[in-house]
């Protein structure tokens, strides 16, 4: 019998923490979004139906552009509409695979996208790199939608 008591007062306990935690979580939620953020797109207010604008016009300079970190991927300096990337096809292979960057002109893939995660070198590209998407992008000519402070740690060192 006693034994029972203390599990029913255990399940009451447990209940009880739960319904406080489950409140604060609340109340922080509140005092966070009292104070509203600035908005960067959308309407205002949020759900007024707007029309949607264009699209940024793709950067097709066909140039390299310098990287602002190590390690940062590449960006694709052209036009990548009507591509097919999927399981089956890959259509920037087509040009950046080994055997063809000398008739197409366009930069091999690195040596790193041939190895597995065990670092073993395959003789074709790794499934984990086949999607080119999941790290290059492509460049727009969009405006900004905040302001870029980033500074290259080089420019720094060298005050």
């Amino acid at each position: 019998m006693r034994s029972q008591d203390r599990t029913g007062l255990t399940a009451i306990a447990r209940a009880g923490v739960g319904g406080l935690t489950a409140g604060a979580v609340v109340l922080f939620a509140a005092l966070a979004f009292s104070q509203e953020a600035p908005r960067l797109t959308g309407a205002d207010p949020a759900m007024e139906n707007v029309q949607a604008p264009p699209l940024a016009r793709p950067v097709t300079d066909d140039r390299r552009k310098a990287r602002n970190y190590p390690e940062q991927p590449p960006v694709i300096p052209h036009s990548i509409e009507g591509y097919q990337l999927t399981l089956n096809t890959n259509r920037c292979l087509e040009c950046h695979r080994r055997e063809f960057v000398e008739a197409s002109g366009a930069p091999m893939i690195s040596v790193t996208h041939f190895m597995d995660r065990d670092f073993q070198v395959l003789a074709d590209v790794a499934p984990r790199r086949y999607f080119c998407l999941q790290c290059h992008v492509p460049q727009t000519d969009a405006r900004p939608l905040v302001e870029n402070e980033f500074t290259d740690m080089s420019a720094t060192t060298a005050e």
